[in-house]
């Protein structure tokens, strides 16, 4: 295991007539000895681009990548003791599971017995040992994963590097390899960077998350931080499903004006915001009372466990409210919604950025 960094780390490529693409901004970010973090974003937010570099698939623009403490800029992919696993599980058809386990190992003549050891170490920790003599054809998606884990693992690299393995399986296999990770993880805490653009997996997933947009960091934290203490809106509409609800407000001598409400005693400095509040936290009342914003009911969605109720306010802002089992709402319904004033955020209008303060308010 070892510690994992990036430096500054820039990556251009060059364009054509519309100029380089700048797939990653001054990458930096540090992964712990034994850590599992997960680099998660948005298709071309630069999280694979990271782990190509990492890998050694790709070269940075500038900047510095180190692997226990050296860096590994120069280094190609077999000298950087890394392994990789990929959505497309990458075995070898014509061989065994074990022969698949095996291969690496005995490209780098690793001892008989050393071999046989690992191999069968790792299978019996990925309970794939009674699926040995098997070819991958013979597999279920869920069990050629495992084995391509495994495949990586035997060779006990510093960092293991997951780049969406589990997009090429079903819902109910996702949820069963998802928890074989979580257990992998901590019976053999290497040090893991998984990207996906799944935040189900993000968030059940890693120690920490790592948030990325357009090349950059936008955050990084426990999922604690970035569900409940979100750094800007794209974090706040991104992680989450449903996502937070923002809506254009303004400040004027501690009142707030959105969606056609007027809220007094909020400590916030005058100008523009954008109030944010998530589909939980937010309640449908089916009368309008002071101090809540008038909305009409566009449609309801049972789920069984809860509804999900998606609301207009102004006759632009959609706002989707997680409302509980068996709420009934005709469309075209005009309702009151109210919001705990510890469950409110407020974001800079321009930036994004979140206030500092988190000052609460009540809808």
């Amino acid at each position: 295991m070892a510690e994992v960094e990036f430096r500054d780390v820039v990556r251009k490529y060059a364009g054509g007539r519309s100029g380089d693409t700048v797939a990653l901004k001054g990458l930096n970010l540090t992964v712990g000895d034994g850590e599992f973090l997960i680099l998660v974003g948005p298709s071309g937010c630069g999280k694979s681009t990271a782990l190509r570099l990492l890998a050694g698939l790709d070269k940075p623009t500038s900047g510095e990548i180190r692997i226990g403490g050296s860096v590994v800029n120069g280094l190609a992919p077999g000298e950087r003791d890394i392994a990789m696993v990929f959505q497309n599980y990458a075995l070898y058809p014509h061989m065994t599971v074990y022969r698949n386990l095996a291969y690496g190992l005995r490209q780098r003549r690793t001892p008989r017995e050393e071999v046989e050891r690992r191999v069968r170490e790792t299978a019996a920790l990925l309970e794939i040992d009674e699926l040995l003599d098997r070819k991958p054809g013979q597999l279920s998606g869920g069990q050629r994963q495992r084995v391509a884990m495994g495949r990586a693992l035997v060779r006990k690299p510093q960092a293991f590097l997951l780049d969406e393995p589990l997009s090429n399986l079903d819902a109910k296999l996702r949820n069963q390899v998802r928890g074989d990770l979580k257990r992998l993880h901590r019976e053999l805490p290497v040090t893991s960077i998984y990207v996906t653009h799944d935040q189900v997996e993000a968030m059940t997933l890693g120690d920490r998350l790592c948030v990325m947009s357009g090349g950059e960091v936008q955050q990084i934290g426990t999922t604690d931080d970035i569900y409940n203490r979100p750094a800007n809106t794209f974090v706040a509409a991104f992680m989450g499903s449903p996502p937070m609800n923002l809506l254009p407000g303004l400040v004027q001598d501690g009142t707030l004006h959105v969606g056609g409400a007027a809220i007094t005693g909020v400590a916030t400095p005058n100008g523009p915001v954008t109030v944010g509040a998530r589909p939980e936290h937010l309640e449908v009342r089916t009368t309008v009372a002071d101090g809540m914003v008038p909305a009409r009911v566009d449609f309801v969605e049972p789920l069984g466990s809860h509804a999900l109720v998606t609301a207009i306010i102004d006759d632009e802002t959609r706002v989707i409210v997680h409302a509980p089992a068996g709420t009934q709402l005709d469309p075209g319904t005009h309702v009151g919604l109210a919001l705990p004033p510890e469950r409110t955020y407020f974001f800079d209008a321009v930036t994004g950025d979140a206030h500092r303060s988190r000052e609460r308010i009540t809808l």
